[in-house]
C-alpha cells in the first residue's frame, strides 16, 4: 500500500520527489529551424506550375483579345495573364495560375530579342481596339542569393562545430565545444571506488613506506599538524617503465578512501592556446571542492619539461603556459590545503627545476627495478590466478628473471599460461615459464626460416665463440644455454644470467666486451673471414667502450673526467661538451679499447680452438646446448667457486627436446645493463 502511494506521486513529467522536470532546451533546434527556413525559401516555388507556350499560341491569344496583361521579367521571359472571364473557355483548360491562391499569371513565354518581341506583339494586335501593352519588371531571387552566401558559411560552421566536438570529446559537460577547457580528470570516489590496495603491490617496500605516510596524513592529519608539521604538497614517483608507479598510485587511492583525480599529462595539451592552463585551473577547482583529496598526474614530463629548452618553438608555447599554471596552482598565493598531488615519470632528469623544488613536490620516491626478493614477491602475486604445477619453485623463477620489471613478470606469467594451454596441459610447469621468458626476450621462434648449411655452420661457430670465452673469463656473465635456432631477429644467441651488482669495475666491463667479440673472433680464426652477423655485438661493444671512456672515467688518457649530463639538458645542445681535439682522442681510445678486447678474444679462441670446434659441432647437432654441455667439453670453470648459483641455473633449463627450447639475445641485455 505504501508502495502504491509512493508511485502515485510520481506523475508524468515529475521527479520522484514531486518536482516538475524542466524540459531540456537543445541549442541544435535553432540550427534546424534556420536550415528549414533557408531551404524552404530556396526550394519552395510559390509561383506554382505554369505552362510555357510558343509564339503561335501567344499570337492566337492576342488576336482573340483574351490577354489581360503581359509582364516582361528581366528581359528574359514574359508572364501572360488571361482575362478571368475567358479562363472558363475549353481552350484554356490547361491553364494553371501561379502565385499564392492562384492569383498570378497563367502562361510563360521565353523571348529571344526584346525588340523583336515588342514588334511581334504590336503586329499581332494591329486590328485590336484595346491592345495590350507590355510592362517591364526586374525581379531578384532573394532565396537563391541568400543561399549562395549562407550555404558556404554554414558548411564552414558545421565543419568547425564537428572539429570542436571531436577535440572536446571526453571533456567535462559531455565534451561540448564550450567545455573544451574543462578538466578531463577521471574521478574515483565512494561511488567509483578503487579496489587496489597495498596488498596488490608486491615488492617496493621502501616506496610503499613513503606513500603509506601520505595515506596516514589524509586519514589522521591532526597527528602531524598537532606537532606543527604540514602535510606534504606532493610526491613524485620516479622509476623505469613497468616498475609499478601507476599501480602504487592506485593503491594509494584504494587505501586513502578519499576522492582521487586521475589524469595523464598529455590530457592537458591541445592545439588551442590556453586550453591546458584552463584545464589545470578547473582540475584544482574541483579538487578544492572535494578536499581532502589526491590528484594523480601520470607521465607528468609531457607538461613538466624544463622551460626555455626547445630551440624550435622558443619559450612561449602552450606546454610552458600549462606548466606555469600548474606551478602557480601547486604553490601560489592560494593555499591548497587538503589537496595532495602524486605524479609519475620515468624522465625526472628533464623536469623543470621549479617543479621539483620543495613546496611543490616535497618528496621524490624512487621506484627501481625489483631485486631477487622483490621479484619472488611479484611472482607470488601474479601466479595466484594460475594453475601451476606443485613442483614449481618461485625462487627459481625469480633467479631466472634478473632485470625484469613488474610488468615484465606479469607478462611472463600470462605468456606461460598461454603456452601451457597451447600444448594442452592441465597445469603450468617450469618449462612453460622458461619458454615464456624465451618468447618475451628473444621473440617468436622461427624454425621454418631458410638458412643454408654454410650459414648455419657460421652461426654455430659464432655462438660457440661467445659461449667459450664467457666460460673462460672470470667476470663474464654465467652462461645458461646457447642456440642456433632463429628467434625474433636473431639467427642465434647465447643466453647469460647476469649477476645483480650495483657497481662495475674496468675488469668486469672489459671481460664482457671480450665475450661479446668472441663470436666474430671465432669466425676469423676458423674461417679466415668475418660476416655481418656481429652487427649487434659491435654496436653493443662500441657503446660500452664509449661509456667507459666518456662517462665512467675508466681511461688513462682522458683521465678522471666524465662528460655525462645527469640533468638531461644536453640533448637540446647542438655542440658536444668537449673540444674537437678531445673528440679525436676519444675516438682513438674507443678504437684502441675495442681492438684490445678483440685481440684478446682471438687469442683465447686460438688457444682453445679444438674445444671450440667440438662445441660448434655439438651445437650443429643438437641446435640447443646448456652450460652442462660446456662443462663436459671445457671442464669446470676455475672461477666457479666465486659464483655459487651457476650449477642451479644450468640444471634449471636442461632436459627438454631442442625443438621446444630456444635461446635468444639475453646476452645483449646483460652486457648492456
Amino acid at each position: 500500500m505504501a508502495e502504491e502511494n509512493k508511485n502515485k506521486n510520481i506523475l508524468p513529467g515529475n521527479t520522484p520527489k514531486g518536482r516538475p522536470l524542466k524540459p531540456k532546451f537543445n541549442f541544435y533546434w535553432i540550427y534546424a529551424i534556420l536550415a528549414a527556413v533557408f531551404f524552404g525559401t530556396y526550394f519552395l516555388n510559390f509561383e506554382g506550375e505554369t505552362k510555357e507556350i510558343n509564339w503561335g499560341e501567344l499570337k492566337e491569344m492576342l488576336e482573340s483579345e483574351d490577354v489581360e496583361e503581359i509582364v516582361l521579367i528581366n528581359k528574359t521571359f514574359a508572364e501572360v495573364y488571361i482575362k478571368q472571364d475567358r479562363l472558363s473557355d475549353a481552350k484554356y483548360a490547361d491553364a494553371k495560375s501561379s502565385g499564392f491562391k492562384g492569383t498570378g499569371f497563367q502562361y510563360k513565354y521565353t523571348i529571344g530579342s526584346v525588340e523583336t518581341f515588342y514588334d511581334n506583339v504590336e503586329k499581332a494586335q494591329s486590328d485590336s481596339s484595346r491592345p495590350v501593352y507590355i510592362t517591364n519588371k526586374n525581379k531578384r531571387n532573394w532565396g537563391g542569393e541568400l543561399m549562395g552566401w549562407i550555404l558556404p558559411i554554414g558548411l564552414l560552421v558545421v565543419a568547425w562545430i564537428f572539429i570542436m566536438r571531436m577535440m572536446g570529446r571526453g571533456a567535462g559537460g559531455g565534451g561540448q565545444i564550450f567545455n573544451i577547457g574543462k578538466s578531463k580528470a577521471k574521478l574515483f570516489d565512494r561511488e567509483a571506488a578503487v579496489t587496489v590496495n597495498f596488498n596488490d603491490v608486491a615488492g617496493l617496500v621502501e616506496a610503499k613506506v613513503e606513500v603509506m605516510e601520505i595515506v596516514d596524513f589524509l586519514k589522521s592529519p591532526n597527528k602531524y599538524t598537532g606537532l606543527g608539521g604540514k602535510i606534504p604538497k606532493g610526491a613524485l614517483l620516479v622509476g623505469p617503465p613497468g616498475t609499478g608507479k601507476t599501480l602504487l598510485a592506485k593503491a594509494v587511492a584504494g587505501e586513502a578512501q578519499v576522492p582521487f583525480f586521475s589524469i595523464s599529462g598529455s590530457d592537458f595539451v591541445e592545439m588551442f592556446v590556453g586550453v591546458g592552463a584552463s584545464r589545470v585551473r578547473d582540475l584544482f577547482k574541483q579538487a578544492k571542492e572535494k578536499a581532502p583529496c589526491i590528484i594523480f598526474i601520470d607521465e607528468i614530463d609531457a607538461i613538466g619539461r624544463a622551460r626555455g629548452k626547445n630551440p624550435m618553438t622558443g619559450a612561449n608555447d602552450e606546454r610552458e603556459n600549462t606548466l606555469n599554471q600548474l606551478l602557480s596552482e601547486m604553490d601560489g598565493f592560494d593555499s591548497n590545503s587538503g589537496v595532495i598531488i602524486l605524479a609519475a615519470t620515468n624522465r625526472a632528469d628533464i623536469l623543470d627545476r621549479a617543479l621539483m623544488r620543495a613546496g611543490r613536490f616535497d618528496r621524490q620516491i624512487h621506484v627501481e627495478l625489483p631485486d631477487l626478493t622483490e621479484r619472488q614477491a611479484i611472482f607470488n602475486v601474479h601466479i595466484k590466478p594460475l594453475k601451476i604445477d606443485t613442483s614449481l619453485k618461485i625462487d627459481f623463477l625469480a633467479k631466472q628473471t634478473p632485470g625484469f620489471s613488474g610488468a615484465d613478470i606479469a607478462n611472463v606469467c600470462n605468456e606461460s599460461a598461454l603456452i601451457a594451454a597451447r600444448n594442452g596441459k592441465k597445469s603450468i610447469d617450469k618449462q612453460d615459464f622458461m619458454d615464456a621468458i624465451d618468447r618475451i626476450i628473444g621473440g617468436l621462434e622461427k624454425r621454418n626460416k631458410i638458412i643454408s648449411k654454410d650459414e648455419k655452420k657460421v652461426i654455430a661457430f659464432h655462438e660457440a665463440g661467445h659461449a667459450s670465452i664467457s666460460w673462460l673469463l672470470e667476470y663474464a656473465h654465467p652462461l645458461v644455454k646457447v642456440t642456433i635456432v632463429p628467434r625474433g631477429k636473431a639467427l642465434g644467441a647465447a643466453w647469460y644470467l647476469p649477476e645483480e651488482r650495483q657497481i662495475t669495475t674496468y675488469e668486469q666491463m672489459f671481460d664482457e666486451m671480450t665475450a661479446a667479440l668472441g663470436g666474430r673472433a671465432s669466425e676469423e680464426v676458423n674461417f679466415g673471414k668475418v660476416s655481418t652477423g656481429a652487427l649487434n655485438d659491435l654496436e653493443k661493444v662500441t657503446k660500452q667502450a664509449y661509456n667507459m671512456i666518456v662517462f665512467f672515467g675508466l681511461n688513462e688518457k682522458i683521465g678522471n673526467i666524465s662528460y655525462y649530463d645527469s640533468t638531461g639538458q644536453q640533448e637540446y645542445s647542438f655542440t658536444k661538451p668537449y673540444s674537437e681535439k678531445t673528440a679525436e682522442i676519444i675516438d682513438a681510445e674507443v678504437r684502441i679499447l675495442v681492438e684490445k678486447a678483440y685481440k684478446r678474444a682471438i687469442g683465447l679462441i686460438k688457444k682453445n680452438k679444438v674445444k671450440v670446434n667440438k662445441l660448434a659441432s655439438y651445437l650443429l647437432e643438437k641446435e640447443v646446448i646448456f652450460s652442462e654441455d660446456l662443462k663436459n667439453i671445457f671442464g669446470k670453470r676455475p672461477f666457479e667457486d666465486k659464483i655459487d648459483h651457476i650449477e642451479n641455473n644450468a640444471e634449471s633449463v636442461k632436459t627438454k627436446p631442442p625443438k621446444q627450447k630456444k635461446s635468444q639475445t639475453k646476452n645483449n641485455q646483460s652486457i648492456k645493463s
